[in-house]
Parts: C-alpha cells; structure tokens; sequence
C-alpha cells in the first residue's frame, strides 16, 4: 500500500505581517526520537500534574485544616509557583540555546532539571507550613521547567515541518495521560512523601532515553560574551517586528487561562458543590480524567494528523478552543456529578486537538532558529501564565461568585469559557500560516 499523501502547510506568501522564517533544509528526525520525547514529556508533566492537580491541595488542606483556608493558600503557592517557573523557562532556554558543553546544548537542563525538581518534590512532601511548601514548590517548577523547555527545543532542532503536527499530537496525549497516573498515584498512595516523591523520580527515569536517543552536537561557535543587562535583553523580542509569534502567544495565554483554573480548584467544587470527602474528590477525579483522556487521546494526534494533511492551523485551533468554551459552560452549570463527567470529556477533546495543532504553530512561526529554545520558552510561559494569574484571580472570583445562584467555582469557570473565546478570536490575527 502507498504511502497517504500529506500536503505542505499552506503560507499565505506576501500576506501582512507575515513574519514566518524558513525553516532551513529538510531536518532528519533521529530514529526512536518520538518514542523518547514522549516518555520525557509524560515523566516532566506526571511530576509537575500530580501535585497541580491533586497533591498540593490535599497537602495544604492537611497543613491547613479547611478547604477555605486552603483555598487561599494553594491559590498563593500554585500563583508564586507559577512565576517561578515561567520566567525559568525562557531564560533556560536561552542559557540552552548558548549551552557549550560536551553533553550537547539541551541534554544538562533536561537531566539538571528533572534531577532538581524531584528533589525539591521531596522536600514539598516532607514539609510541615505553607512557607516551605512554598519554597520547595517553586524550585520543583523552576527545575521541571527547565527539564520541559529544553525538551521542548528538540522539536524545532530536529523534526520536519511537515511532521510537526503528528509529532505535537502524539506529546500532547502524554499530559493527560499524566494527569491519569498522577490521579492513580493519589488514590493508590496515602502518605503526603510519596504523593510528591514517586512523580518526581519517575520523571528522571523517563528523561534518560530522550537523552540516549537525542542527537545533541555541541554548539561550534563561542556565542558573544553578555552581562546580565545585555543577557536579559537577549530575551525579549520586539511584537512589531514578529507580529505572528505575538498573536500565537495571546491565544495561547487566553485559552490556557479558560483551562488553568479547573484542575487547580477541581478538587473543592466537588467537594462544595457535591458535598463529597477526600476519599470521594480523589475517585471521582479518577473517573473525569479517565473519561478526559480518552477523549484527549483521541483528539491530539487526529487534530495533529488530519492539519498536517490539509495543510492548515488555524480552523483546528479555533475550533478546539470553541469546544473548550462549550466544556467550560457545561461544568459551570453542571448540576449533577455525571455532567460533570461529561463536560471533562468535551473539554479533553478541545484540548487535546488545540495543544498539539497550537504547537506545530507556534513552532511554525518562531522568530530565530538560533533561538528556538528562547522562543519556545516565551511560548511556554504564555501557557504557564495563567496558572499564575488564575490562582492569584480565583479566590477574588470564587468569593464574589459565591453570592451569585452560580455559585463561586461556577462562576469561576463561566470566566474560564469567555477568555478561551476570545483566544479563539485572536488566533485569526495570525497572518503567514493559515
């Protein structure tokens, strides 16, 4: 049997504000790359999920003694946490692209970074206050960070344009996966140690074959010499001149906004809407994220699949993002525990097909290919940005929210499914690729 024809994406040659570089000559993707990016990004996301979506709430909750005064302090260190770790990765991921060593430039921080971040998950889970929570929680998300932005780099430094959407689908289906096995690890290990623990060690295990596999040459030339001034300026880039880059990172910061705060919250408006224990919350999340990965599974690589094939981005990422709004308005009026379940599932078929065609995209549009990691770390911290701001929000929205017939957390997600809509607007800003 032939091989199925796959269309190039299509390029608006010419169009306003088209701002898409060459890629270069055709890449060579190493043999078994794919097989080790996805046992990576699954091992980085388990160790960075878990906690976001389950063990940090449960954490606080025993520190604290009360879902409200865990509601508080999980919205600080999830918020502080966040902007730790989104200004970790582009500045990693410039220290990468400049990296000299032997070891190549991206294989130390993703080793360095996973090390780090397991054992900084330790020392969360050994922790007795919210202040070392806290500390130990931004070094996890500085060190995963890193491990994650310089995992991400490989993408642009070794796969072709025109597997980019497969690629993006087949790595976006590890972090439900993820979220599966974290809410597995949750309901199968008791103690607060090894909620945080065993993510963390799994992630150093699953880098290593990335690391084997990668082909990583050391960088030839001596990048120029900077001070911090210089070095931090290095960072930006300027809107006007990558209008495309611009628009993509808005998107995505709008719709990962609509996303962000349900796994972070989950756990209280069940146990406030549906009247349920901590035994209780961590099944029926088991159940929503099996329903949620299925789904996702599904979603990610045919999204991927099926926009490499036509040879367009962005009618599948705007109507991924419209079927997260539905998602996000079903689970804020959810009146029953089984609209619930349903609502995850649209929302993880959304999702699934927006992460992986919104990052072929977004790799489609970097501004530099001697910056690919820089750029992919800006690109990362628009999706990492709303974990922060959304904890910082919630609490403000959820006690407001909580005078309403709504209620706070429904509230809260009927906030989520307007900002992903306006996410979906903003992705037609994008000129260059369709």
């Amino acid at each position: 049997m032939s091989e199925p024809h796959t269309l190039p994406v299509a390029v608006d040659e010419g169009g306003p504000g088209a701002d898409t570089p060459s890629r270069g000559p055709e890449l060579r993707e190493p043999s078994g790359f794919l097989a080790g990016l996805a046992l990576s990004y699954f091992g980085v996301y388990l160790a960075l999920m878990t906690p976001v979506m389950f063990a940090l709430a449960f954490k606080l909750q025993h520190i604290s003694g009360s879902i409200e005064s865990a509601t508080h302090a999980l919205g600080v260190v999830a918020g502080t946490g966040a902007i730790v770790g989104m200004i970790a990765q582009p500045v990693v991921g410039r220290l990468s692209d400049r990296t000299r060593s032997s070891f190549g430039r991206r294989r130390p921080w993703i080793l360095g970074g996973a090390v780090v971040g397991a054992g900084a998950l330790g020392c969360v889970g050994l922790a007795h206050t919210m202040p070392q929570v806290l500390i130990a929680w931004c070094v996890a998300q500085a060190g995963f960070g890193a491990a994650l932005v310089a995992a991400q780099a490989t993408i642009p430094d070794q796969v072709p344009a025109r597997r980019l959407g497969v690629v993006s689908g087949i790595t976006g289906v590890t972090t439900p996966l993820s979220i599966l096995a974290g809410s597995a690890l949750v309901t199968v290990l008791t103690g607060d140690l090894l909620r945080f623990l065993v993510p963390g060690l799994v992630a150093v295990v699953l880098v290593i074959p990335l690391l084997v596999i990668l082909e990583d040459p050391q960088l030839e030339d001596t990048p120029p010499r900077h001070g911090v001034r210089e070095f931090l300026g290095s960072i930006a880039f300027n809107p006007r001149r990558h209008p495309n880059f611009s628009w993509v990172m808005a998107s995505r910061f709008l719709v990962m906004f609509g996303y962000a705060g349900i796994g972070t919250f989950f756990p209280f408006f069940l146990g406030q809407r549906f009247q349920l224990g901590e035994t209780d919350v961590a099944k029926a999340i088991l159940l929503v994220n099996v329903v949620s990965v299925v789904c996702l599974s599904m979603s990610a690589p045919l999204g991927g699949a099926l926009s490499d094939r036509i040879g367009k981005r962005r009618p599948f990422v705007a109507a991924a993002g419209l079927i997260m709004v539905l998602g996000l308005l079903l689970l804020a009026f959810a009146p029953t525990l089984g609209i619930v379940v349903v609502a995850q599932g649209v929302i993880g078929l959304g999702l699934g097909a927006f992460m992986s065609v919104d990052q072929a995209l977004a790799v489609q549009v970097l501004p530099n290919p001697d910056d690919n990691a820089k750029d992919l770390g800006l690109i990362a911290l628009a999706g990492t940005l709303p974990q922060s701001v959304g904890p910082a929000v919630a609490p403000v929205v959820i006690s407001l929210g909580n005078a309403t017939a709504l209620g706070g957390y429904g509230t809260w997600y009927v906030l989520g499914a307007l900002t992903c809509l306006a996410g979906v607007f903003t992705i037609y800003r994008v000129r260059g690729v369709r």
